[in-house]
């Protein structure tokens, strides 16, 4: 007789026992169940339990391999499930970008990436298996986003994937309301999905977010100045950059579509990708 499935409700009370948590409330976000508390009675802490297989299942050893440099700190994981170091007051930078804090808010987002250093390889998604997306599109017979910047988008990333230099582990959606403020430690990313390549493809998220307000990224003017401001402080190739956030914004929008987006009005990353297009060279 095959074994019951562990319900969510069991993996936290396993976890929580394995690791000495006492438990003091929980919450559910879209794709994980998150509880705060304290270890051994002292220490406060998040007990973070992901629902399914996907892009956070292996968030602890990607959080492990960066070691508290510009992320949070992982205390003990296993697929699926991770011990964080709970940031307090835990306020995100999406606060400084709605509250005509933006020009700080994108000098934050940069120095958290100069920060985040890996220090140990693992095996992880690169960006060319990130772009299977476009494959998975044109075979699902999707018709719900301009076919030609489909293409000029499929194109652009197929050439960066090929020409890239110095490859290396990065946080894969470092954006706004995944970076945020500790009293002690200042501004730390979370939530990193972990994926191999180079830094000018990390740039991407932060440029098309914050997601709710494509008011405040989707121009011209405002993607110059948020990557004057990346360049100045992370020596970015700005071309590579731009053309990167213009795949990707296509990208996340075929990805929205996959997981089930009702598709009403245009989606706040194609919004900048149309914007980026007559940017490119």
């Amino acid at each position: 007789m095959a074994p019951k499935p562990t319900t969510l409700k069991q993996r936290l009370e396993d976890r929580a026992r394995e690791w000495r948590v006492a438990v003091d409330e929980t919450f559910d976000t879209v794709t994980s169940l998150i509880a705060y508390g304290r270890r051994d009675d002292k220490d406060p802490v998040v007990l973070k339990l992901v629902k399914v297989q996907g892009d956070e299942w292996h968030s602890g050893e990607v959080l492990k391999a960066f070691g508290g440099r510009g992320m949070v700190r992982v205390h003990d994981f296993i697929p699926g499930s991770m011990l964080l170091e709970r940031i307090l007051p835990g306020r995100s930078l999406v606060d400084l970008s709605v509250n005509d804090r933006d020009d700080e808010a994108t000098v934050v987002l940069a120095e958290v990436i100069g920060a985040m250093s890996p220090d140990a390889a693992m095996s992880a998604p690169t960006v060319r298996d990130w772009g299977g997306g476009f494959k998975r599109y044109a075979a699902s017979g999707q018709h719900r986003l301009p076919p030609e910047i489909v293409s000029q988008a499929e194109q652009t990333y197929g050439r960066l994937q090929d020409s890239q230099t110095r490859p290396r582990l990065l946080h894969g959606d470092l954006q706004h309301s995944n970076v945020l403020f500790d009293e002690e430690r200042g501004w730390v990313a979370i939530d990193p999905k972990g994926v191999v390549g180079e830094l000018e493809f990390e740039i991407g998220a932060a440029l098309r977010n914050p997601i709710e307000r494509p008011d405040l990224f989707a121009t011209p003017a405002i993607v110059e100045r948020r990557l004057s401001r990346f360049a100045a402080r992370l020596g970015l190739d700005t071309d590579r950059a731009l053309s990167w956030a213009f795949a990707q914004a296509v990208l996340s929008a075929i990805w929205d579509i996959e997981d089930g987006s009702a598709g009403h009005g245009t989606p706040p990353s194609l919004r900048l990708a149309e914007a980026i297009r007559p940017m490119l060279t």
